[in-house]
């Protein structure tokens, strides 16, 4: 039976698409020990507190139960990104990032699991000093094929722009491949929180405390006099540019960016969900037609997250932070999918053989 561990597990969004698959996840591992009640609660297993660079390579297999050489191991390496995305970060926390695609090496070097993912952003392929191709030649010598694809996540279940690097590995069989494109016309913004905004309507500063999360930022009396004046489905500043008093500073002579303070539109896909996706300030998150920016559980809906998903945490910058950065569990799930597929065929040839 396939079994998988999650390195920078964060909530679980990887560990979340490949139990919805059918495949046991033995754990998450991973530096914040804020992310431990989400993950383990929603997920129903083990998260380990812990610094990979620090980590001796062996205490997993106490830790969980794990040997080396196995191929029905799986190892799950979507590690942050600061260091690779275009968006601006902490230089500190951006070049620590840098290096994790290393620190996870080691571990697949010592342990030879049966297959490897990984997830990052597009800017992992060619941003200077990125580790990528290192990685992928250490792949070629230690006997692995893999593909890999910049992609975006619409092609695959998940109802919003984004685009994701994604590297597929397997030891046990050479001949694999990434899930085929899906064509899906219901996948939009409607689709997705249509009936959530419908039932449960709110304003802009609503607090849901109950564990729903259903909470949409304050907005303050200028941008709220913006977002009332923005064109309902799909609205942009370009509906209040002219207006003096409504223009924003910055933007006075700058035509580009007219995503900013816009708002959603319900037959497309969604922007891509940031760790700043309930500020209407930062992107095209307004509400097709509440005078708000989205709420936390619309944007984990939109990032494909199931409705009981909780997330456990100490303030709604964490929350967003930790949706944003997460792994869509669709995402996730379709390629769980397709290593299951692979493994049932190398089996199957096995046995023929035999």
């Amino acid at each position: 039976m396939l079994k998988a561990i999650d390195f920078f597990c964060s909530g679980g969004g990887a560990t979340c698409g490949f139990k919805m698959a059918g495949i046991e996840v033995l754990g998450g591992i991973d530096i914040d020990a804020a992310c431990k009640e989400t993950y383990e609660k929603n997920n129903n297993t083990k998260f380990l507190n812990a610094d990979i660079a620090k980590i001796k390579k062996a205490g997993l297999k106490k830790e969980f139960g794990i040997s080396r050489n196995d191929d029905n191991l799986i190892f799950i390496g979507c590690s942050p990104c600061q260091y690779f995305t275009n968006l601006k970060t902490d230089k500190t926390r951006s070049n620590e990032s840098r290096l994790l695609l290393e620190d996870f090496q080691e571990f697949v070097g010592y342990y030879r699991p049966g297959f490897i993912f990984i997830e990052n952003v597009p800017g992992i392929v060619k941003k200077e000093g990125s580790p990528l191709n290192a990685f992928k030649e250490f792949l070629r010598k230690k006997k692995y094929g893999y593909v890999e694809k910049v992609i975006n996540a619409k092609d695959y279940g998940v109802p919003q722009n984004r685009r994701r690097y994604i590297l597929l590995a397997s030891r046990v069989n050479k001949n694999i491949g990434l899930p085929k494109k899906e064509i899906n016309s219901n996948l939009n913004v409607k689709k997705a929180i249509g009936d959530l905004s419908l039932f449960f309507p709110i304003t802009a500063g609503h607090k849901d405390d109950s564990e729903f999360m259903h909470s949409a930022a304050r907005l303050s009396e200028l941008n709220l006099k913006r977002i009332k004046r923005t064109k309902e489905n799909g609205g942009s500043r370009k509906d209040w540019a002219s207006d003096p008093e409504l223009q924003v500073p910055c933007y006075k002579t700058h035509s580009g960016h007219w995503d900013v303070y816009g708002r959603m539109r319900w037959n497309t896909v969604s922007p891509a969900i940031t760790t700043r996706f309930n500020s209407y300030s930062n992107g095209r998150y307004g509400h097709p037609e509440q005078d708000r920016a989205i709420s936390l559980r619309e944007g984990a809906t939109l990032q494909s997250f199931p409705l009981d998903y909780d997330f456990y945490l100490a303030n709604n910058v964490a929350i967003t932070k930790m949706i944003g950065n997460a792994v869509p569990p669709e995402l996730a799930k379709r390629i769980a999918q397709k290593i299951l597929e692979i493994n049932q065929k190398t089996n199957g040839k096995i046995q023929d053989k035999s």
